[in-house]
């Protein structure tokens, strides 16, 4: 999370509410109709680099096309507790909701997919708060989290901190998580406006993170998925580097995934060069029905 890792923890601001409910701004989406559940695949690529200005890179990523599971982190913590924080939070729930999502099968429902996203997200959460408090060298060590489940129609998102997805639909390209920030807080109550926001000294600073506390709360919403759409989770590597529209003019260019994913790359280093910086691309189509058997099993 950059050169401001031990400080955000030091600046650390508690959740005021916990139990205050899912922030009223992020977009719900109609019920899914159940026809069209299955008739989606996905294609999924990331891609991450130090920066320019970093020897190490405290961000994490990972996704299970088999399940259909994203997974990114973005550590704060001094020396390489950072590093540890975010790669433990990937590697235990891509193990444990992935196994989860392996045996369930994809006609669980979202209720279920909800609840064993927040029993895995809780069990990270212990493991990386047990590992600082019994090591002096991870003290204070935690990390940003978006997790993401995609079945047929349906996207089930889960976030922590200011790590961000976005979707373009079309030619609409918009935040889709609300972030966990003193920033984000200060422009809900009217004190700074978003445009004041992107010149703010404050950017760094998390109100919700996993594994800095012995419970967290994770928000989770539920997104209709259309053809064609494409989401981008991301660390602030990225967005505080690089402009909303410049990244949806990115996203919008006639490339590879794996090009754009690229491109987000270069514009991030060129903007600053300041952090890490991680993102992960998925884009939905539609089903044609015509591929093998194998590759609908796998759900490519």
């Amino acid at each position: 999370m950059g050169g401001h890792l031990v400080q955000q923890y030091r600046m650390w601001v508690r959740p005021r509410h916990l139990s205050k409910p899912l922030s009223p701004g992020i977009p719900r989406p109609a019920p899914i109709p159940i026809g069209n559940q299955n008739k989606m695949i996905y294609e999924i690529c990331t891609q991450t680099d130090p920066g320019l200005t970093r020897d190490n890179n405290e961000d994490a990523l990972a996704f299970d096309a088999a399940t259909r599971l994203c997974i990114l982190a973005d550590g704060m913590g001094g020396y390489n507790a950072g590093e540890v924080a975010s790669g433990m939070a990937v590697a235990f729930i891509k193990s444990e909701m992935g196994r989860w999502l392996s045996q369930a099968g994809r006609q669980a429902s979202a209720k279920e997919v909800r609840r064993a996203m927040e029993i895995c997200v809780a069990n990270a959460n212990h493991s990386i708060f047990n590992a600082a408090n019994s090591n002096p060298q991870y003290a204070g060590m935690g990390t940003t989290l978006v997790v993401g489940v995609f079945q047929g129609g349906r996207l089930t998102l889960g976030h922590i901190g200011d790590s961000r997805c976005y979707r373009l639909r079309g030619q609409t390209f918009q935040q889709i998580t609300k972030d966990h920030s003193l920033l984000q807080e200060q422009i809900d109550a009217g004190l700074i406006t978003p445009e004041q926001a992107l010149t703010s000294l404050n950017k760094n600073l998390v109100t919700r993170a996993l594994g800095v506390e012995d419970t967290v709360l994770l928000e989770v919403n539920e997104y209709r998925v259309e053809a064609g759409d494409v989401y981008l989770m991301c660390s602030d590597g990225l967005s505080d580097m690089v402009t909303d529209e410049g990244i949806a003019g990115i996203l919008q260019r006639d490339a590879t995934l794996a090009q754009r994913a690229g491109q987000l790359i270069v514009a991030a280093n060129e903007g600053g060069r300041r952090d890490n910086i991680s993102v992960l691309l998925a884009h939905a189509k539609e089903d044609s029905g015509k591929r093998g058997l194998l590759s609908r099993i796998l759900g490519k």
